[in-house]
């Protein structure tokens, strides 16, 4: 499911930012449409477990864009 994502990143970013706002422009700019470095965001900037935010991704992957 995340190869869709990724592939359509422009569209999927606008989105997190808007659930996780925390994460500023560079940090989205290091993501670029990568899972792992998305994970990782959250871990530093919410306090999350890897555990966590692979749940809060799965989360939005289910939703429509």
């Amino acid at each position: 499911m995340w190869e869709k994502t990724a592939g359509d990143w422009k569209a999927w970013k606008g989105r997190l930012r808007e659930r996780w706002g925390e994460i500023t422009d560079d940090e989205w700019n290091v993501i670029a449409g990568r899972r792992e470095q998305l994970v990782a965001q959250l871990q530093q900037r919410y306090g999350m477990t890897e555990e966590e935010a692979e749940r809060e991704i799965s989360a939005m992957e289910g939703e429509n864009v």
